[in-house]
């Protein structure tokens, strides 16, 4: 009907309709604002659909996104990590052009550790804005991925379009570490530490990768300036060292007669006198000191350990200090009869066993038998060359 025969005037329908809208606007605004008062006391519950009712009472309004945010907000509170993944989605759907709520959805995913779905997120983000920000974050997912020249890519990117910034060396250094290309990863590390002196997540990193090239004097002093620092890294860092350091033994006592002290050429009866009797077998411990906790599987497999006749490079450290070995000479038995590990005390207890000859006349060289462990600590790395083995004649590993 016309406006002449009494129908509705399009006019006011209009006026109407912007009424309506802006009665549903303010609305949404008091629900809003209802949700902020509710989300600042912690109650996250009801502050969650406070936020929820604002967006479906306008979701053209200004504040539309912002309730949507703080729905997410909330939802995160409350462990409603589903909810706050559709919040973002519904953020996102609210403005298309803008990377702000992709970027908070990519942050959510990555926290969860949903690695690929962030990466996927952080891309949409690139593409809406190419930011250096948005690019680090695309190296962190691709980095968190194990995609390693995509990582490297997104931070050299980072690096040229902000060369005074530290964030492009930081990440291109957490990525040459993965890569095991250590000395670019401290090249790159330095750098960011020099644009920043405070940057003390990049002397951790330092350390880490210090650390991973075994280079522990270098870590250790990443961790001394931490100390004065950061405490918090310090002690992560110096955690971190602990794990990734080869084990060591530290030093050997034995029992009873099978002294390190004792000369070439000792007759078994000095050890025992038992094995005075021909063919006669005695069994004897050593203790040996690791300098971390070890694999006890590992420890107490036999096989893991040998014991042989010192074949150094120096007369002083040959078996029968490099002379002729005579007709009367014994050894031990290649591996120990029994291993136990005190992993309390981080120490190995062998028992191993020697036998006498058939004339009753052996004779041993307790101070050049090696005592070596090729086994693993509780992190899986394998010992320390250097200090694997024990001899009695250095009295040390």
């Amino acid at each position: 009907m016309d406006f002449l025969s009494g129908g509705v005037d399009p006019q006011s329908m209009f006026i109407s309709s912007i009424q309506q809208s802006q009665q549903l606007e303010q609305l949404a605004n008091t629900a809003l604002s209802q949700g902020m008062d509710l989300y600042r006391d912690g109650k996250y519950n009801e502050a969650a659909d406070a936020f929820r009712r604002s967006v479906a009472l306008s979701p053209t309004s200004p504040y539309a996104q912002t309730s949507a945010d703080y729905m997410a907000s909330s939802c995160i509170k409350i462990g409603r990590i589903d909810k706050a993944v559709d919040a973002y989605k519904t953020s996102m759907q609210l403005d298309p052009t803008s990377d702000a709520p992709v970027v908070k959805l990519a942050n959510l995913y990555f926290a969860e550790g949903r690695h690929q779905e962030a990466l996927t997120q952080y891309e949409k983000a690139v593409r809406l804005n190419p930011s250096a920000v948005n690019y680090f974050s695309l190296g962190q997912a691709h980095l968190a991925r194990e995609n390693y020249l995509e990582a490297e890519s997104a931070f050299s990117r980072v690096q040229r379009m902000e060369p005074q910034a530290t964030n492009g060396y930081y990440g291109l250094g957490q990525v040459y570490n993965k890569m095991e290309r250590y000395d670019d990863a401290v090249f790159q590390f330095k750098a960011a530490i020099e644009k920043d002196k405070d940057f003390f997540t990049a002397y951790a990193e330092l350390g880490y990768t210090y650390a991973d090239m075994g280079k522990m004097d270098e870590a250790q002093e990443m961790v001394a300036f931490l100390e004065e620092n950061d405490a918090d890294l310090a002690d992560t860092l110096s955690r971190y060292m602990y794990k990734v350091d080869p084990p060591q033994i530290m030093f050997a006592s034995s029992s009873g007669n099978f002294l390190k002290t004792l000369p070439m050429r000792t007759p078994l009866s000095v050890l025992d006198s038992y094995l005075t009797n021909a063919n006669a077998t005695q069994t004897f411990t050593m203790e040996l000191q690791f300098s971390k906790k070890m694999d006890r599987e590992s420890v107490e497999n036999i096989y893991n350990w040998s014991i042989t006749r010192a074949n150094g490079d120096n007369m002083i450290d040959k078996y029968n200090f490099g002379f002729s070995i005579p007709d009367t000479e014994v050894t031990p038995k290649a591996y120990p009869d029994f291993v136990y590990y005190d992993d309390r005390n981080l120490t190995a207890k062998l028992t191993f066993s020697i036998q006498q000859n058939d004339a009753a006349d052996g004779t041993i060289d307790p101070s050049h038998i090696v005592f070596k462990f090729n086994g693993e600590d509780v992190y899986g790395n394998k010992m320390n060359p250097d200090f694997d083995e024990y001899s009695g004649f250095s009295g040390v590993a």
